[in-house]
């Protein structure tokens, strides 16, 4: 696994996939661009996987890039990586700044392992300063993959469209038994109580999800709590 570096991945092609997931998604293309995708895909994988090599249990946080140091839900974040470390876990992160670092700098704050999976971006999004091993990638799907295969539990921070699809991710994969039942915890006080009131009163009043999917998701209000669920599973 790289220690606060990637670059001396020895893969050719990694050099080349600056854009490459816009590249692949703008519509149809010939069939060898198709195939040099996928070979691409195969090595970004492949790099993933030669990476993460640990035995530590790990637990993945998702949450807003956006919050400051000086945030309450930046220190709720931090706090709770500070728990989970102490408790003997290894915290993983998307790797960047706000909930990302916060989770991060706590793991490390408890003597735990802390690993980011960060994503190149149009604006640039630089690896927090709090990780002991990370990797960039290029595809958002490849990054998801990483930060659900190597966790066995999931806590969920505020967070926009990005923690929001991350979160339904690993629901739909527990919804659809492609992933063992996982514990995954909200936490944010009332930030996601809207949700829950749309899941309840509309989704679940129309059909389209059923009671015992609401039990996907457990609340908790502070660190301690959201370790007692993870242990409790």
């Amino acid at each position: 696994m790289s220690d606060r570096s990637d670059s001396s991945a020895p893969y050719s092609l990694l050099g080349k996939v600056e854009g490459a997931e816009k590249a692949f998604l703008k519509g149809r293309r010939r069939k060898g661009d198709d195939l040099e995708s996928a070979v691409a895909f195969f090595l970004e994988f492949l790099r993933g996987f030669e990476s993460f090599d640990f035995d530590t249990p790990c637990v993945t946080v998702f949450g807003s890039a956006r919050f400051a140091e000086d945030h309450p839900y930046y220190q709720l974040a931090r706090e709770t990586g500070a728990v989970l470390a102490r408790a003997g876990y290894a915290v993983m992160t998307g790797g960047g700044p706000g909930i990302m670092e916060a989770a991060n700098r706590g793991a490390r704050e408890g003597g735990g392992l802390s690993i980011g999976c960060n994503i190149k971006l149009p604006f640039e999004q630089k690896p927090n300063p709090y990780l002991d091993k990370f990797i960039e990638f290029e595809h958002f799907f490849i990054r998801k993959v990483m930060l659900v295969k190597y966790s066995s539990a999931f806590i969920v921070m505020p967070g926009g469209f990005g923690t929001l699809d991350e979160a339904f991710e690993v629901m739909t994969l527990v919804q659809t038994g492609k992933l063992e039942r996982f514990p995954v915890v909200g936490m944010g006080g009332d930030f996601w109580s809207q949700l829950g009131v749309f899941a309840r009163e509309t989704m679940l009043r129309e059909g389209v999800i059923s009671p015992e999917d609401l039990e996907f998701i457990h609340r908790a209000a502070t660190p301690e709590e959201a370790l007692q669920i993870i242990q409790d599973h």
